[in-house]
Formats: C-alpha cells, sequence, structure tokens
C-alpha cells in the first residue's frame, strides 16, 4: 500500500470509529413509533377511557459513559392542567438494563430495585392515555441516562419533583412522542 493509500485508510478508520463513538442516545420500542398514534394497549381504561392500560416495551441503545441509572417517563404536555400530565415514572432502574417489557405493573416487571411514583395519577404505576373527548394529545415517553445510582425519592414522589431531579442529573435523554385523540 502507497503512502497516501496508507493515510486515507487510516483517516477512513479514525473517522469511522469516531462516529460509532458517537452514537447518539436512543430509545425504540416494538409497540409504538415515533410520530404514530397509540394502539388501545396504550390508552388507559379509566377516566371515561376503555383501553387495555398496558405500559408498552420498551428498548434503549448507546448509553452514554458514566452511566449509573436511569429513568422512564410518559408525559402529556397537553393535558389541560396548565403543567401536563405525568402518566408514569419509574427511576433508580439498574445501569445494565437496557429493555423494559410489556406491561410492567405496580406488582411485577418493574427491573430490581426499580421505583414507580404515583406521578400525576394518585398511584404508582403506568397511567395509558385518556385525553377529554374531542382531544387530540400528545404523549411523550423518555428514558433518561443518570449519573447517580440512586435517585433518593420514593412511591409517593412527584412526576415535577422526579422531573427536577432527573434533570439535575441527566447524561442524556431520549424520546418516543406519539399522539391519540377521542
Amino acid at each position: 500500500m502507497t503512502r497516501p493509500a496508507f493515510t486515507t485508510a487510516l483517516l477512513t478508520l479514525t473517522i469511522l470509529a469516531s462516529q460509532a463513538q458517537a452514537a447518539e442516545f436512543s430509545l425504540s420500542s416494538p409497540d409504538i413509533r415515533d410520530g404514530g398514534t397509540l394502539a388501545e394497549a396504550q390508552v388507559a381504561n379509566s377516566f371515561g377511557c376503555s383501553g387495555q392500560n398496558i405500559s408498552p416495551a420498551l428498548q434503549w441503545s448507546n448509553v452514554p459513559e458514566g452511566t449509573k441509572s436511569f429513568a422512564v417517563s410518559l408525559y402529556d404536555p397537553d393535558a389541560p392542567t396548565g403543567s401536563g400530565f405525568w402518566h408514569w415514572v419509574m427511576f433508580n432502574i439498574p445501569a445494565d438494563v437496557t429493555a423494559l417489557p410489556a406491561g410492567i405493573s405496580p406488582e411485577s416487571g418493574a427491573p430490581g430495585s426499580a421505583v414507580q411514583s404515583r406521578a400525576d395519577t394518585g398511584y404508582p404505576g403506568f397511567l395509558g392515555a385518556c385525553p377529554p373527548e374531542g382531544q387530540t394529545h400528545s404523549y411523550v415517553f423518555t428514558v433518561t441516562a443518570l449519573d447517580t445510582d440512586k435517585l433518593d425519592l420514593d412511591s409517593s414522589a412527584s412526576g415535577a419533583l422526579i422531573g427536577f431531579m432527573t434533570n439535575a442529573h441527566a447524561l442524556a435523554k431520549a424520546s418516543i412522542s406519539v399522539r391519540y385523540g377521542r
């Protein structure tokens, strides 16, 4: 190999290596699609809605270096509350967990020492979408990589307090935004 060819090959490998290292933290799901519409499986079975209230399977990749735990949330910024509505918040998810199965309940499915808070629902666990009749809302599923292994909060913590604490310890965030109307 000539010196210019060797230099070009080395430069190409260096660029490819840096792109691989700079891969973006991302969230995906077999159950929901970014920009899509929620299925009845992820719609609440309360507040006048008759969905199945099943949390979707979620997985994340390209975890940032230094991650010690994760938080996962479902937030409706369009809720008619003046401050949105936290449908689901789980935190203290161990750093070696990069996926959640569908159907996590307050009794089962949460990994390790993870805590599900009452968020704005009044009870720990997932509450699916249920906008007022005649409205379509956005629903944002987010995973946040944290620089701490534990948030010193319990299941009675509000979505706003958990949001404050996760933002204070966030290394990176990845989201999937969906819509649902009735």
